[in-house]
């Protein structure tokens, strides 16, 4: 990494840990319980971390140049993939986003991956943080059957309870921009 890497990437860790890291007893969408929560939604959607987000994301998404697409589970994914979207045509990168429904829509054309036709393109998808690795597989599930090429899974900060393995296991390369221990939670 260059120095600005790092740089972007401990501000962003530091953003993160002042800004949702929240200790005390949780229950995770997992259903495991945890002495700290990670609310990314507190940094993604705040004009000064998203950026941030959007450059550290797109670091990772480097090793992957022929990604055409980010997206992931909604609503997790979206301001990531937004923030990378946004900062990718800072870069005079084309990059286009996704969202992927949890459910296909009863209603309308009943698409469950939203945005830009994914069929035939190469996808990454992204997710904020990921605990057992099930959002980015269920999305990587509705990607592929809507036509994409699942390239990697990218999350922006790693629990370190089993999501790599799992999704590596699934096939697909795993990469996080952050860990626990970049955050002082390791």
């Amino acid at each position: 990494m260059t120095g600005h890497d790092t740089k972007s990437r401990e501000q962003l860790a530091t953003h993160i840990s002042q800004m949702a890291v929240q200790r005390g007893d949780f229950t995770l969408t997992s259903g495991k319980k945890a002495t700290f929560y990670i609310d990314l939604r507190q940094v993604s959607l705040d004009h000064r971390v998203a950026p941030l987000i959007g450059d550290v994301m797109l670091e990772l998404l480097d090793e992957f140049p022929e990604v055409e697409i980010v997206g992931g589970l909604t609503m997790g994914a979206d301001p990531i993939a937004s923030a990378m979207l946004h900062r990718a045509v800072v870069r005079g990168r084309a990059l286009d986003a996704c969202v992927v429904r949890k459910e296909p829509k009863d209603h309308g054309m009943g698409k469950q991956v939203e945005g830009p036709d994914v069929a035939g393109k190469k996808v990454v998808v992204v997710e904020d943080t990921s605990t057992t690795g099930g959002s980015p597989l269920k999305a990587a599930e509705a990607l592929e059957k809507a036509g994409a090429e699942i390239v990697a899974v990218l999350v922006v900060v790693d629990r370190d309870t089993g999501a790599k393995q799992v999704i590596e296991q699934a096939g697909y390369p795993y990469r996080a921009a952050l860990g626990l221990s970049d955050l002082g939670l390791a």
